[in-house]
């Protein structure tokens, strides 16, 4: 991983060439032990089945290097919900603070919005304020708590609900 000023980075469709690298950051995310219930990252096959196509990028140094990912799923098969999905957005401990994951969000935003998406959402855990912060200046709200919702090694945690309504689509 290579160290750089804040913006340095493009915003790139993920595709199978930054497998290796996202899942890499996924398991980073997975070892400090604040971003995800689950204990493995998935295998890519697994990763790119539920990821929609359409929604999810990499932010790439000028090397190339993957420096952070957002991702988005359907939240369900029902046609009512065709219109919301739930986000991941990842970014490499060494590529913090270098506004990677506010790119990422951006294109999410984008590229959702452009296709009739309504409202994007996530949950969150409370320690995680870094990704609170991400959230809340890219126009996502909280809109609630979940109280141990799940055990995560062992201890209850608590979820916070992030979404953000679309002011475009209507």
């Amino acid at each position: 991983m290579t160290t750089g000023a804040a913006g340095d980075h493009r915003i790139v469709p993920l595709g199978a060439e930054h497998a290796e690298q996202v899942l890499a950051i996924y398991r980073l995310g997975i070892d400090e032990g604040n971003a995800t219930f689950e204990t493995t990252a998935p295998t890519w096959p697994q990763f790119d089945a539920a990821k929609l196509p359409d929604h999810r990028y990499v932010a790439l140094d000028d090397s190339g290097e993957v420096l952070g990912w957002v991702a988005a799923v359907p939240v369900s098969d029902r046609c009512v919900y065709a219109g919301v999905v739930e986000h991941s957005v990842y970014v490499h401990p060494e590529a913090r603070g270098r506004r990677v994951g506010s790119a990422l969000l951006r294109a999410l935003i984008g590229s959702t919005e452009a296709a009739g998406i309504w409202t994007i959402q996530s949950g969150v855990f409370p320690e995680n304020t870094s990704s609170l912060a991400l959230h809340r200046r890219a126009g996502v709200r909280v809109i609630g708590t979940r109280e141990r919702i799940g055990r995560h090694h062992g201890v209850w945690r608590d979820v916070v609900l992030l979404e953000r309504r679309s002011p475009v689509v209507v």
